[in-house]
C-alpha cells in the first residue's frame, strides 16, 4: 500500500517491521585513522597510473595547472564533505546529503552519478593490475581475464566476511604502497633534471609553449586525468553508519586522507618525469616502473621494488571502491530507489548482492573491453568514472551551498572554513571538469550519460512511487519538512 504523493512528487511505500532488520550494517567499526586509511586507499592507484596520460593531453605543464585547480577543488569540496557528513551521517552519504538539499530527485541523481564513478573505477584499476601482473611475467599469462576474475572473487569475499575485517585488511595493503611510493620518490630524487619536465616539443595549439606544448586547450584536457590523483576521496563518508563516532571522526578522516593525498600527488608529478621524460611516459600502462627503468638505464632494485610492491597501491584502491559502491548501492536500494532486494544484508550485516552485482558487470567490463587493447580500455573505463565523478561533484557542492542557505540553524558539528564560498570555488571548478570530459573522451561522457538517462527514467517512471520512508536519508528529509511545516 502507497501513501499519498507529498509535494516532493513521490509516494511511499508501507514496510514491515523486519525490513530494516534486513538491512544493517555493522556499527562502530571504523575510527578516523581507518577512515583516512579508507580515504587514501580508494585514491592511491591513481599515483601509480592513469595521471600520466595528462602528459599526453596537455604537456608537463598543463597538467601540473590541471592537477593544482583539481587539488583545490577537491581540497574545497573535502571540507564541505566534512560539514554534511558530521551533520547528516548516512551510509547514504552524497546521495543523503543532496536529497536533504535537492529532492528526492537531486538525491537520486546524485546517488546514479556516484554508483557510475565507483562501479566502473574497480573495472579501470582491474585492468591496470592485470598490465602489472603481465608484465612482471606471473603465471604466464597472455591474457589478464583470470587477474580480474581473482581480484573480484578475493576481494569481494573479504568484504563478505565484514566490514572490520575489510578495512584492517585495506589499511594494511595501503600502508604497502605508501612504502612504495616513498622509496620511489627517495630513489628518483637523484636522477631529477627539470629540463626533463618539458621535453614534449610544442605544438601549433593557441597559446602553446615549451611549457604548455597543446596550448590553454591542453590545460582542460588535462583535467580528467588530474581528476585521477584524488578521484574517490568524497567516499570516506559512505562509511557513516559504521564509524564509531562519525560527527567527530568524519571530518578527521576526510581531511586527514586529502592532506596525504595532495602530497603524493605533488611528489610523484615531480620526480616521475623529472627523472625519465614526461614524453617517455605519458602513454605508460606502469609510468613509475617504466620511470625508473628509462633514469636509470634498465631493470634494477627499485624498480622491481616499485613494481611488485606497487601493485597494492592499485590492490588497495580496487579493495577499498568496492566497498564504496556497495554502500551506495545499499543506501539506494534501502529506499527503494533501486531494487530493494539488493540491499538486504547477510549474517555479519554486509550488504551481499550490493557487492556482488557491481562486481559482476565490472568483471564482464574489463574482460570484454580489454580483450583487444588493455590500454584504450583502461582509458576509456577512467574516463567514465570520471565522467560520473564530476556530475556528481557538482551536485555535491550545490548541495552544501542550498544546505547553508536553506537550513542555517541544522546542527553541525564540524563547519567548513569559508562556508558557501569555498564549495562555491568547487563548484565553478566541478562544472569545469564536466565540459572537460566532453573534450577528452566523447565516445566514454555519451556512455555515461545514456546510463545517466536511463537511470532517471527508471527514477521517474517506477521507483518514484515506491520510495521507503522508514530510510534514515528519507526521515531525515521527512523531520525537515515536518519542522517547516510546524515553522
Amino acid at each position: 500500500m502507497s501513501q499519498p504523493r507529498n509535494r516532493e512528487h513521490v509516494e511511499y511505500s508501507e514496510v514491515d517491521a523486519d525490513y530494516l532488520r534486513q538491512r544493517q550494517l555493522k556499527r562502530g567499526a571504523a575510527g578516523w585513522l581507518l577512515l583516512a586509511g579508507l580515504g587514501v586507499s580508494y585514491v592511491i592507484s591513481g599515483d601509480f597510473a592513469g595521471w600520466n596520460f595528462g602528459l599526453s593531453k596537455g604537456g608537463w605543464g598543463g597538467l601540473l595547472i590541471a592537477t593544482a585547480l583539481m587539488a583545490i577543488m577537491y581540497g574545497c569540496m573535502v571540507f564541505g564533505l566534512a560539514e554534511m557528513s558530521s551533520a547528516l551521517p548516512v551510509a547514504g552519504a552524497g546521495y543523503g546529503f543532496a536529497r536533504r538539499a535537492l529532492g528526492p530527485l537531486g538525491g537520486f541523481a546524485t546517488g546514479v552519478a556516484i554508483l557510475i564513478e565507483y562501479s566502473i573505477a574497480p573495472a579501470a584499476i582491474a585492468v591496470f593490475i592485470g598490465g602489472y601482473v603481465e608484465a612482471l611475467g606471473l603465471f604466464g599469462l597472455t591474457n589478464s581475464w583470470p587477474v580480474y576474475l581473482a581480484c573480484y572473487l578475493i576481494f569481494i569475499g573479504i568484504h563478505l566476511r565484514g566490514v572490520g575485517e575489510a578495512l584492517r585488511v585495506m589499511f594494511a595493503i595501503t600502508a604497502v604502497a605508501v612504502v612504495a611510493l616513498v622509496a620511489f620518490v627517495i630513489g628518483m630524487v637523484p636522477k631529477f633534471d627539470a629540463g626533463k619536465l618539458l621535453d614534449i616539443p610544442a605544438t601549433d595549439a593557441f597559446g602553446a609553449s615549451s611549457f604548455l606544448p597543446f596550448g590553454i586547450t591542453g590545460v582542460l584536457a588535462a583535467l580528467v586525468y588530474g581528476i585521477w590523483f584524488f578521484l574517490a576521496v568524497e567516499g570516506v563518508p559512505l562509511a557513516a553508519e559504521e564509524a564509531r563516532d562519525p560527527k567527530r571522526d568524519m571530518p578527521r578522516g576526510i581531511i586527514a586522507a586529502m592532506g596525504a593525498l595532495t602530497v603524493f600527488a605533488a611528489l610523484i608529478l615531480l620526480v616521475a618525469p623529472g627523472g625519465s621524460g614526461s614524453a617517455a611516459i605519458a602513454t605508460s600502462n606502469n609510468p613509475l616502473v617504466d620511470s625508473v627503468k628509462i633514469a636509470y638505464g634498465g631493470q634494477n632494485a627499485l624498480s622491481q621494488i616499485v613494481n611488485y610492491v606497487g601493485l597494492a597501491g592499485l590492490v588497495a584502491s580496487f579493495f577499498s571502491i568496492i566497498y564504496a559502491y556497495s554502500r551506495q548501492l545499499f543506501a539506494l536500494s534501502r529506499a527503494g530507489y533501486v531494487p530493494r532486494w539488493l540491499s538486504k544484508t547477510g549474517e555479519r550485516k554486509t550488504p551481499v548482492l550490493a557487492l556482488i552485482v557491481p562486481g559482476t558487470i565490472g568483471f564482464i567490463l574489463a574482460t570484454v573491453l580489454a580483450a583487444n587493447d588493455a590500454a584504450a580500455a583502461g582509458a576509456l573505463l577512467i574516463n567514465i568514472a570520471v565522467f560520473g565523478a564530476t556530475v556528481s561533484y557538482v551536485l555535491l557542492n550545490l548541495s552544501h551551498i542550498v544546505l547553508r542557505r536553506r537550513e542555517p540553524d541544522l546542527e553541525r558539528p564540524y563547519r567548513t572554513p569559508g562556508g558557501a564560498i569555498t564549495t562555491g570555488v568547487a563548484l565553478v571548478l566541478a562544472v569545469a571538469a564536466v565540459v572537460a570530459t566532453f573534450l577528452v573522451d566523447l565516445v566514454a561522457a555519451a556512455i555515461t550519460g545514456a546510463i545517466f538517462l536511463a537511470a532517471l527514467a527508471y527514477f521517474w517512471f517506477y521507483s518514484r512511487h515506491r520510495l521507503v520512508a522508514a530510510a534514515p536519508e528519507e526521515e531525515f528529509a521527512a523531520i525537515k519538512r515536518a519542522e517547516a511545516e510546524l515553522s
